[in-house]
C-alpha cells in the first residue's frame, strides 16, 4: 500500500504511476452474486456449460460493470492518505472495457495520478486507472476515476 502523508506529497505525484495493486481473483461466485444484485443474468456471465460450448471466450466472463465496481475496493487497498478525514466517490469521466475477464482470472490495477484540484475543505482527485488481467495482452478496464478527499 502506498501511504501519502501530506497534500504537498499528493500534489507532487501528479503525472506519475503511484501504485500497482494486489491481484484479485474473479470467481464464478462473485459473478453470480453481481448478476443477482443487478438483475443482469446474461448467459455469458452465469451459464457455465452454455458458455463453454457457445461463447467465443470458452467460458463465462465477468460483467464489465462488475470489473468497474471493484475500483473503490482496489483503490482503497492501494492508497492511504493519512491526512484525509473522509473520502467520497465523485464519479467517472471515461470508461472502456477493451478485453473480457474470464472467470478464474486475476486482475490488478495500475493507478496514475492525473490531477489534484483544491476544493473547499479538501481536494478533487482524478486517477487514471488501468485494470489488467494476469497473462492478458490488453487492459480489461480503463477508467478515469474522480474522488474527493476532505482534510
Amino acid at each position: 500500500m502506498r501511504v501519502i502523508a501530506s497534500v504537498e506529497e499528493l500534489k507532487s505525484l501528479v503525472g506519475q504511476e503511484v501504485t500497482v495493486t494486489d491481484w484479485i481473483t474473479i470467481s464464478q461466485e462473485r459473478v453470480n452474486l453481481f448478476a443477482e444484485a443487478t438483475g443482469d443474468h446474461q448467459w455469458i456471465h452465469i451459464d457455465v456449460e452454455r458458455s463453454r460450448k457457445e461463447s467465443p471466450y470458452g467460458g463465462t466472463i465477468a460483467h464489465g460493470f462488475l470489473t468497474l465496481s471493484l475500483l473503490p475496493m482496489i483503490m482503497e487497498g492501494a492508497v492511504s492518505m493519512s491526512m484525509s478525514k473522509m473520502g467520497v466517490n465523485y464519479g467517472l469521466n471515461k470508461v472502456r472495457f477493451p478485453a473480457p475477464v474470464p472467470v478464474g482470472s486475476r486482475i490488478r490495477g495500475r493507478m496514475t495520478l492525473k490531477e489534484v484540484e483544491d476544493i473547499q475543505g479538501g481536494a478533487q482527485i482524478t486517477w487514471s486507472v488501468t485494470l489488467e488481467r494476469d497473462g492478458g495482452d490488453k487492459p480489461v478496464c480503463v477508467a478515469e476515476s474522480i474522488s474527493r478527499r476532505y482534510w
